[in-house]
């Protein structure tokens, strides 16, 4: 209470040092409930900055034929979380894609700015899975001259709070980067066994879709 009544003691001081004006400088500086709600036109703008404005595009892309984002279970609570990865069935068949069947499983880690693009094969096929806890960026493009998205891209996070598998089909050439300051962890399944004697990677540049696409957009 004597905290409380100091407190109040304060105001008629403070009230008085902003001198005869301030109640009626706040009042002009009050914005009605018919100003608030009154739309505005890009006339209103400066002219300074009307000619940069521009409107982020929020639709749908369509993907890259046969990619696929599968949304996987993640449980979590006060402990921490749990990520279901891969169900096997007897043939050792993924169960969320019933035709692809496991030859091989791998772990692999991003240190920061690093960069791996881009990788396709004519008959591996890939399933990413990123750490839930990690993040890393994700660039694919269409390189099959007879699909029906050839030359089709798409950019996007993998991780980031979710957990999420990828599925890439052979002749779509993908890459990664980790353009973010930790270390990033994938874990990834593939239907060819890695043969180095004859080996199914096949490289195009790091940069075949621009040095820029690497980069956090800015804006």
């Amino acid at each position: 209470m004597l905290f409380y009544a100091g407190c109040l003691s304060e105001q008629p001081r403070a009230s008085a040092n902003r001198g005869p004006d301030w109640r009626n400088a706040s009042h002009m500086n009050t914005i009605s409930s018919n100003d608030m709600l009154k739309p505005l036109t890009k006339d209103a703008i400066g002219k300074d900055y009307v000619s940069d404005l521009s409107v982020q595009d929020y639709s749908k892309k369509t993907p890259i034929d046969g990619v696929q984002l599968i949304n996987l279970n993640m449980f979590i609570d006060d402990g921490g979380q749990l990520a279901e990865i891969v169900r096997l069935d007897d043939s050792g068949n993924l169960q969320i894609l019933p035709n692809f069947k496991v030859k091989q499983s791998t772990f692999s880690q991003m240190l920061p700015g690093t960069i791996k693009a881009f990788h396709l094969h004519y008959n591996q096929e890939d399933v990413w899975f990123v750490i839930p806890t990690d993040r890393v960026l994700v660039g694919l493009f269409d390189a099959r001259k007879d699909s029906p998205t050839y030359n089709k891209t798409m950019r996007f996070v993998l991780g980031a709070g979710r957990a999420q598998a990828l599925y890439i089909p052979r002749g779509v050439a993908h890459g990664l980067a980790n353009v973010w300051q930790k270390p990033a962890s994938m874990i990834y399944f593939v239907n060819q066994c890695f043969n180095p004697d004859e080996p199914d990677e096949h490289r195009l540049p790091w940069n075949a879709l621009g040095d820029d696409f690497w980069e956090i957009k800015k804006g």
